[in-house]
C-alpha cells in the first residue's frame, strides 16, 4: 500500500509526507550534512560525520512490511526521516527512530512521523514499538511521552529504554484530536489576521474582479500592508505594485490571486517565495468546469501545499475578518455587515455576496467569514476548528452543499455545539446505490441527526438568519413553554398553533392578549410579567399597529417597551413588530411562523445542550481482529458478540429434512426470498413445525406458493419483531437505524437514527424513538422486552459500522425482543471495496495529515 500525504506543520504551514524511494540517496546525503553535530550524535549515539555507502543502501531501500521509511518534505528537500524496523521474523515488536533537520525541529514533525510509522507497523502485524534515546534528547522524549500510550521506561549503559504498544487508546485518540485542533485553527487564524496581503490580478484600469478585491480590501481600513503584485505597472489602484509580491519588502502572509487560470500556478510561486502562509483562488475554471479542469485542481492543490501554502477555494469570492483590529474585506462585496460576534462559512462563491447583504439587511454582525468556492483544501471543518476558541465569535453559520469528510464534520460538530451554537443550511439527501430495499432516513431524520450532533439544520438561507439573529442576541431557553404576548387575537392564536407545531408548549394563562387599544405603558407592563413569569420559558410577542388617532402621541412607543424587556436578557424573546423597526438585539421576524420556527429550533438546541453526551462503553467479546468482512454475515457478526440464530437454505423437502434433524426440532421453515423471508402476513411463514411429517406439510404448501427455495431455521421464543440498520449518509458517515418490525412500520419510514459509533445514551433514546416504541414497554397487558439487550445489540452494531469502511450495509431483520433477551433471526450485509475513511488513522483533513508538536 502506498502511504503518503500532505501534512500541516504545527505554524501552519504544509509539507509532504510519504515512503523512502531508492532514488532519495542523494537527498538524504545532503539532509545528513545539514543537520548540526549535535543532532547527528542524538540520533546516532555517535558523531557520524557522514553516511557510508552501505548504510546509505540499506537507508533508501526498504521492504515497507518488516522495514519502513518515511520522509517528509518541503519541496525537493528533506526536513525529516522517520522509520522502524522488525525486531526479528514475524516479532510484534519494532524498534523506532527519527530525525529532523535542526531548522524545521518543534514543528511537529515528530509526532505525525510516529502516528504514520504506528499505523504502518499495525498493518503488518507490530503490537509495539522500542526506542533507545539518549537522557539529553529531551525533545525526543517528550514526542514519546506526549503522545497518549503507556510507555514502559528503563535507564541502562547510559541510555532511556522506551517500550510501549502502539494500538490507538482513548489517551491517545484526544491528544491527537487535541492537536489536530489547535494546529488547524493556527493555519485559519494566519489566514484572517494576515500581517500584509500580496494581490495577483487586480489591472492598472481599475476593470475586473482583481481590481475590485483590491478596492474593497484598500477602502474597508485594512490595519496591514497591501501589495499589489503586477508585471508592468507601478502603481495599482492608487498603491505601489512589483513585479513580485517578495520585493514589497512586508511580512505577507496572504495572497489573493484572480489572474485567469493558466496563470495562477505562477501567482503561487510567487507567493510562497514572499513567505506567504496561504492563498485565497479567486480564479474559476477548475474542477467547477469539468475533468479537465479537475485535474488542474488537483496540480493546483499539490503545487500548493509542496510550497508550504494552505489554499482557499479556487473559485472563492474571498475572506473578511471584521475585528477592528484587522478589518479585512478581501472579498468581492463592496460592504461588509457591522463587527460582530457570528462566524460565516459558505461553500458557494456565486452565493457568498448575496448572503453578506442578507446578513447586513438583518443587523447579523460578522466577525470573520470564508467562501470556500470548490473546496480544494480549506472547508468548514477547518473553520469550525478555528471558530470554537475563537474569543470574536459566539455563533456559527454554515452554507454546504456537500460535505468532503463527514465522519469529521460530525464528530467537530459534536464537539464545537457543546460550547458554540452551529446552524448549518445542509442537503439532506442520501447517496444513491444503497443495498436492497434498505429504509434510508427522509429529510426530517437527516434534521433529527443532525440536532442529536447539536447542530441546528434549517432547509433556506432565510432559516439560517432567523436562527442565527435569535442566538446572536438572546439568551437560550430553559425549557420549551413560551408565552405568547400581543394586542391581537388572531396574530395571537396564530402564534399558539406555530408554537404547537413547533413543538413548543404555551404556557399556562397564556396567550396574554392585551386590547388595540392599549397604550405602550400597558404594553410594557404585560411584557414585564411575562418575562418573570416563572411558567414561561421564553416569549412571543405579536404587535400589530392601533389604528390613527387612537393613542395620544406620548403613549406610542411600543418598540421601546419591547426593547426594555427583550434587551434584559433574562428570557429569549423574538417578536412579530407590524408597527416598523426594532432596535438593534430585538429579533423581528416578518410572520409569526418565522419567529416561532427559530425559537422552536434554539429551544432544541438548548434541550440538546442539558443532556450529559454520553461515553463509549467497554463491549465484551469484541474483537475486531476476527471479523471477516468477506464471509457470512454470522461470523462477522460473531467478532462483536452478536449471535445470529442458525438456519440453513435448502432446495428440496429431502435437504429440508436433513437440515432440521441437524439443528434439532422444533424448528421454523420461511420462504428464501429475500422481500417474502418474514411475512408471516403473505403465508411465507410456517413456525413450530415438531417433526419430520409437520415439515413436509410445510414445505409442501410453501413450494407450491413460493418456489422450492427455503430456510431452515431453530425456533426461538417468540417476541416483538425489530430491525436494525446500517448505512453510510453523505453527512454522517456510517448511521445506525433502529425500528420495529412489519409492513406497517416500514410503509411510514418508522426508524430512528444515529450517527456511529453510538454512545450509551444515543442507544438507549433510539430505542425509544420510533413511533411504535410503545410496543416495546408492554402494550395491553404484554410484557416490557428487554430494553438493556436491544441497547446492547445497538451499542455492538455501531462499533462494528464505525469500525469497518467496507461495510456498505447491515441489515438485522426481524431482531426478536422479549423479556428474557432477544434473537437475530437473519443478517444480511452489503461489503464494497476498501476504501479509507478520511477521519480515522494519523489525523487528516481530507487528503491532508496534520502534525502538531
Amino acid at each position: 500500500m502506498e502511504r503518503n500525504a500532505d501534512v500541516l506543520l504545527s505554524d501552519g504551514t504544509a509539507a509532504h509526507l510519504r515512503q523512502i524511494r531508492p532514488d532519495d540517496a542523494a537527498a538524504i546525503v545532503e539532509f545528513h550534512s545539514r543537520m548540526s553535530d549535535r543532532t547527528r550524535y542524538l540520533r546516532y549515539f555517535s558523531p557520524y560525520p557522514r553516511i557510508p555507502e552501505r548504510d546509505l543502501e540499506r537507508f533508501v531501500n526498504v521492504d515497507h512490511r518488516d522495514r519502513e521509511a518515511f520522509v517528509v518534505v518541503s519541496g525537493p528537500r528533506i526536513m525529516a526521516v522517520g522509520r522502524y524496523e522488525r525486531l526479528g521474523p514475524d516479532s510484534p515488536e519494532a524498534e523506532v527512530a527519527f530525525v529532523v533537520e535542526d531548522a524545521h525541529q518543534g514543528r511537529g514533525i515528530g509526532s505525525v512521523l510516529l502516528e504514520y510509522l504506528a499505523e504502518a507497523a499495525r498493518d503488518h502485524g507490530i503490537t509495539r514499538f522500542v526506542a533507545e534515546v539518549l537522557p539529553e534528547n529531551g525533545g525526543m522524549l517528550r514526542v514519546f511521552s506526549d503522545f497518549g500510550y503507556q510507555i514502559q521506561r528503563r535507564y541502562a549503559d547510559g541510555v532511556v529504554h522506551l517500550s510501549f504498544p502502539i494500538a490507538p487508546t482513548e489517551r491517545s485518540r484526544e491528544v491527537q484530536e487535541s492537536r489536530e485542533q489547535r494546529t488547524e485553527a493556527r493555519s485559519i487564524a494566519r489566514l484572517l489576521a494576515p500581517r500584509g496581503v500580496a494581490v495577483y490580478g487586480a489591472s492598472a484600469s481599475g476593470q475586473g474582479i482583481g481590481a475590485a478585491m483590491l478596492g474593497h480590501l484598500r477602502d474597508g481600513g485594512y490595519e496591514g500592508a497591501i501589495v499589489p503584485v503586477h508585471r508592468r505597472a507601478s502603481r495599482v489602484g492608487g498603491l505601489p505594485a512589483y513585479t513580485s509580491a517578495a520585493l514589497g519588502g512586508v511580512a505577507i502572509d496572504l495572497a489573493i490571486i484572480a489572474v485567469p487560470p493558466d496563470g495562477v500556478g505562477g501567482a503561487v510561486r510567487d507567493a510562497a517565495q514572499s513567505g506567504a502562509g496561504g492563498i485565497v483562488v479567486v480564479s474559476a475554471g477548475f474542477a467547477e468546469t469539468g475533468a479537465e479542469g479537475a485535474a488542474d485542481q488537483r496540480t493546483l492543490i499539490e503545487a500548493a501545499h509542496r510550497a508550504g501554502l494552505r489554499l482557499i477555494g479556487p473559485n472563492s469570492m474571498g475572506v473578511a475578518n471584521a475585528d477592528s483590529g484587522v478589518r479585512l474585506n478581501a472579498t468581492l462585496a463592496p460592504r461588509l455587515p457591522a463587527a460582530g460576534r457570528v462566524g460565516f462559512f459558505s461553500q458557494s462563491g456565486a452565493l457568498g455576496v448575496a448572503l453578506l447583504a442578507e446578513a447586513d439587511r438583518r443587523g447579523l454582525g460578522l466577525s470573520s467569514f470564508v467562501s470556500a468556492g470548490n473546496r480544494a483544501d480549506v472547508s468548514g471543518n477547518d473553520l469550525l476548528q478555528y471558530w470554537q476558541d475563537d474569543p470574536g465569535t459566539d455563533v456559527v453559520l454554515l452554507y454546504l452543499e456537500t460535505f468532503g469528510n463527514p465522519r469529521k464534520f460530525a464528530r467537530l460538530a459534536r464537539r464545537m455545539s457543546r460550547v458554540k451554537p452551529v446552524v448549518a443550511v445542509a442537503s439532506a439527501t442520501r447517496p444513491r446505490g444503497l443495498a436492497g430495499d434498505l429504509p434510508g432516513p427522509d429529510a426530517n431524520a437527516v434534521t433529527a441527526l443532525f440536532a442529536r450532533s447539536g447542530v441546528i439544520r434549517v432547509d433556506t438561507v432565510r432559516e439560517m438568519f432567523d436562527a442565527g439573529l435569535l442566538l446572536a442576541h438572546q439568551p437560550l431557553p430553559a425549557g420549551r413553554r413560551v408565552a405568547v404576548v400581543g394586542n391581537s387575537s388572531a396574530l395571537s392564536q396564530l402564534a399558539v398553533a406555530a408554537s404547537r407545531a413547533a413543538g413548543l408548549t404555551v404556557a399556562e394563562g397564556y396567550p396574554h392578549d392585551i386590547s388595540p387599544q392599549a397604550g405602550a405603558r400597558d404594553f410594557a407592563g404585560a411584557l414585564a410579567d411575562a418575562a418573570v413569569d416563572p411558567r414561561a420559558d421564553a416569549l412571543v410577542v405579536v404587535f400589530a399597529p392601533p389604528l390613527p388617532g387612537q393613542l395620544p402621541d406620548e403613549d406610542a412607543d411600543f418598540a421601546a417597551a419591547l426593547a426594555g424587556v427583550a434587551l434584559a436578557g433574562e428570557k429569549p424573546t423574538v417578536a412579530t413588530f407590524l408597527l416598523g423597526n426594532l432596535p438593534p438585539g430585538v429579533p423581528s421576524y416578518p410572520s409569526v411562523e418565522e419567529a416561532v420556527r427559530a425559537l422552536g429550533r434554539v429551544s432544541t438546541y438548548a434541550e440538546w445542550l442539558r443532556r450529559p453526551p454520553g461515553t463509549l462503553p467497554a463491549l465484551p467479546d469484541v474483537d475486531p481482529s476476527a471479523a471477516d468482512l468477506d464471509g457470512p454475515p454470522s461470523e462477522l457478526l460473531a467478532a462483536y458478540g452478536i449471535d445470529v440464530v442458525p438456519s440453513t437454505l435448502a432446495t428440496t423437502v429431502e435437504s429440508a429434512i436433513a437440515a432440521a434433524g441437524t439443528l434439532g426440532y422444533p424448528v421454523a421453515l420461511k420462504a428464501a426470498g429475500g422481500a417474502l423471508r418474514h411475512r408471516i402476513d403473505l403465508g411465507a411463514v410456517r413456525l413450530a413445525l415438531a417433526d419430520e411429517d409437520d415439515l413436509r406439510a410445510a414445505y409442501r404448501e410453501l413450494s407450491t406458493a413460493f418456489g422450492p427455495d427455503v430456510l431452515v431455521q431453530t425456533m426461538v421464543p417468540p417476541g416483538v419483531a425489530c430491525t436494525v440498520e446500517v448505512m453510510e449518509d453523505p453527512a454522517f458517515g456510517p448511521i445506525v437505524g433502529f425500528g420495529l418490525g412489519g409492513v406497517a412500520s416500514e410503509l411510514l419510514g418508522d426508524l430512528a437514527w444515529r450517527a456511529a459509533p453510538l454512545t450509551d445514551r444515543a442507544a438507549e433514546a433510539l430505542v425509544d424513538e420510533p413511533r411504535a416504541a410503545p410496543l416495546l414497554h408492554g402494550y395491553r397487558g404484554s410484557a416490557p422486552v428487554d430494553r438493556a439487550a436491544l441497547t446492547d445489540l445497538l451499542l455492538r452494531v455501531g462499533r462494528l459500522a464505525d469500525d469497518h469502511p467496507r461495510l456498505r450495509s447491515l441489515s438485522l431483520n426481524p431482531v426478536l425482543a422479549r423479556p428474557g433477551g432477544i434473537s437475530v433471526l437473519h443478517a444480511a450485509t452489503e461489503i464494497g471495496e476498501t476504501r479509507p475513511r478520511p477521519d480515522s488513522g494519523p489525523r487528516r483533513l481530507g487528503k491532508t495529515a496534520i502534525a502538531e508538536q
